[in-house]
């Protein structure tokens, strides 16, 4: 039988510091969920100490770090606690000549780059929020932005980490070398997990140099059909570009991005060359803030009227699926950004009444699928109908319960927020 408030705060303060325990806000709900309590512990062993007594009393947790992406996913079945790793934030070791790092989770990513720079280093890594957004977070939500294209995604970047059960056991997996092969890849299995499976509490990253220099372009004066064939086209040309996307605004001309990283006699002959794959759609300096695009589709000054999802689609469709946006808002008076990344990850952002969101999230949801593709909701207004935030699980789905169950069989990590209310 589930512990009164007081009960549950005395078990806990058996653990941790009396200024680690404090009762949750209305501010801190989970996607209209309200939590009892939120917990910051200050090392590991008091963070899984933590989720053992939480485990065993049938409490249910949410794991937490910046909580810039706490919106995502379905609303908990449950919610007690916030188990936050504010605390955990320190770099713990960085052997610079081996191009690696190890960073407690709730270390920020803005922070881990600050520190990485004065050796000449960074994660290759770009995901929105980078001020608030901890690496714990990132890794739990594969949150990644335009660098994705020429260094991978997180799974290409991490290659070890530490974690917590529910049932109180740390297990650590890979390495502190770029090459580790040893153990389970509990790393890969992580990223994405939505901290359903476990609460990561370090990662170790293999890192890429600072570029000496860099150079952001834009390509406009297209049209959807011309936008489409020049991301091919560069994809498929000689270019060694670091990021490329379209932004894309309802009754506006696409434009084109692509960033060159490099010498500057290397960086100014690709640059002569994507003018030439350009043909007459002119090529201007564009400012850095260009790679925020996606971040800037998130502000908001009435949040009852705005949806923010994350869509995939194959690259060579990404024209059809914004023809297919185009057509079903203009019905249902929608208005619409976003920005896609030549990978065929994009971001949407949709205004329009409570009713009008649900219609057109539904209806793009459902040709993306038919597509290949996908429409995760991120962020969307309190008053408007249920609409479940991944769309169909897949032919995975069994697998996933199955991994689900051998890592947390009491549900007790984030109940109901992933794929099939997993």
């Amino acid at each position: 039988m589930p512990l009164a408030p007081l009960d549950i705060e005395h078990e806990f303060r058996g653990i941790l510091a009396p200024d680690s325990i404090r009762e949750a806000t209305a501010a801190e709900a989970v996607s209209g969920v309200q939590p009892r309590l939120v917990l910051e512990p200050a090392n590991e062993q008091q963070l899984a100490a933590v989720l053992r007594l939480a485990n065993d009393r049938s409490l249910a947790v949410v794991p937490g770090g910046g909580g810039t992406k706490l919106s995502w996913g379905n609303p908990p079945s449950r919610v007690d606690i916030i188990l936050s790793t504010a605390r955990l934030d320190k770099i713990i070791e960085h052997p610079w000549a081996d191009l690696t790092v190890s960073v407690e989770a709730g270390c920020t990513v803005q922070k881990l780059q600050s520190a990485l720079a004065q050796h000449g280093q960074r994660l290759a890594l770009d995901p929105l929020c980078p001020a608030h957004a901890t690496i714990g977070g990132v890794l739990s939500t594969n949150d990644s932005g335009p660098l994705r294209l020429r260094f991978g995604a997180l799974r290409d970047l991490i290659i070890g980490v530490t974690l917590a059960l529910a049932d109180g056991t740390l297990a650590s997996s890979g390495g502190k070398v770029v090459k580790n092969v040893a153990g389970y890849d509990l790393p890969k299995l992580v990223t994405g997990a939505l901290g359903t499976l476990a609460v990561i509490t370090r990662a170790v990253f293999r890192l890429h140099p600072l570029p000496r220099n860099a150079k952001s372009l834009s390509i406009s004066g297209c049209n959807l059909d011309e936008m489409q064939q020049l991301v091919l086209v560069v994809q498929d040309s000689k270019l060694a570009h670091t990021a490329l996307q379209a932004r894309i605004a309802q009754d506006a001309e696409p434009v084109v991005d692509i960033l060159f990283e490099g010498t500057e006699a290397g960086i100014a002959a690709q640059e002569s060359q994507l003018r030439e794959l350009a043909g007459p759609s002119p090529a201007a300096d564009a400012p850095s803030t260009v790679w925020a695009a996606s971040q800037d589709l998130w502000s908001s000054p009435d949040p009852t009227s705005v949806a923010v999802a994350k869509i995939t689609t194959l690259p060579a469709s990404i024209a059809r699926a914004v023809e297919f946006l185009e057509h079903t808002t203009n019905s249902r008076k929608a208005k619409w950004k976003l920005t896609f990344q030549a990978t065929g990850i994009g971001w949407l952002r949709l205004e329009a009444a409570p009713e009008n969101l649900h219609a057109v999230l539904s209806d793009l949801r459902f040709e993306l699928e038919r597509d290949g593709g996908s429409l995760a909701l991120c962020y969307h207004p309190a008053s408007m109908l249920r609409l479940d935030a991944w769309g169909k699980p897949g032919d995975a789905l069994p697998l996933m319960r199955a991994v689900k169950n051998q890592f947390d069989p009491k549900n007790t990590l984030n109940p109901g927020r992933f794929v099939a209310g997993i």
